[in-house]
């Protein structure tokens, strides 16, 4: 597919089919998410690749509200037909080693000195090129977070080393009709002659 197709059809999919996403497309997918630019070439990242239904099941219980404030009954019941699901993790400790080091010129871990928390950043553009692969592969995906009274219980159930923290999820798999609508559906996509800003705001 041609990149600006790539770019063009990418969309939040939240129901899939029963179709399985074949292996070497998986493979492709996690490929891809590592090729992501990180700062210092730190890599701070990992992704947990859960394509099992014993596997998937256990995220999902680990994951879910017993309760919320608003119904989310459509949206899980879409979501929960992904036969792929990737965690992907940061860690800001891998950074702040990074640039303790002799080349980066800093000798301490002192996590103020940075601007934005780039182990983060890193990790929501190699989450990026796993949904870009997806869309190129013919697949549909989808980018969520877990909610934060969940993370401990998610961490746990699928033995997440302290070290790092989850950034996200991407949910992968075939597009099928219907899911829960996105924000898109409610509110239209600004002007690029709003938000882009030429020679100064």
């Amino acid at each position: 597919m041609e990149f600006q197709d790539v770019v063009r059809t990418r969309r939040m999919h939240r129901k899939f089919t029963a179709e399985p996403v074949p292996p070497e497309a998986v493979d492709r997918i996690t490929r891809n998410a590592v090729r992501a630019p990180s700062a210092g070439f730190s890599q701070g990242w990992a992704f947990v690749v859960l394509e099992t239904p014993e596997d998937r099941d256990r995220f999902w219980a680990a994951s879910t509200p017993d309760t919320s404030e608003r119904d989310m009954s459509a949206w899980l019941d879409g979501m929960r037909t992904a036969p792929v699901v990737v965690l992907a993790l940061a860690s800001k400790a891998a950074y702040l080693r990074r640039y303790a080091e002799k080349d980066k010129g800093w000798e301490d871990l002192d996590e103020s000195r940075w601007p934005v928390p780039f182990w983060h950043v890193d990790v929501g553009m190699a989450s990026l090129l796993m949904l870009q692969t997806a869309v190129d592969e013919g697949l549909g995906a989808c980018f969520f977070g877990v909610p934060p009274a969940h993370v401990p219980a998610v961490r746990a159930e699928l033995g997440i080393p302290e070290e790092f923290e989850i950034t996200g999820v991407v949910a992968v798999g075939h597009p099928a009709d219907g899911g829960a609508k996105g924000s898109p559906t409610r509110r239209r996509r600004k002007p690029l002659d709003e938000v882009v800003h030429r020679g100064g705001w």
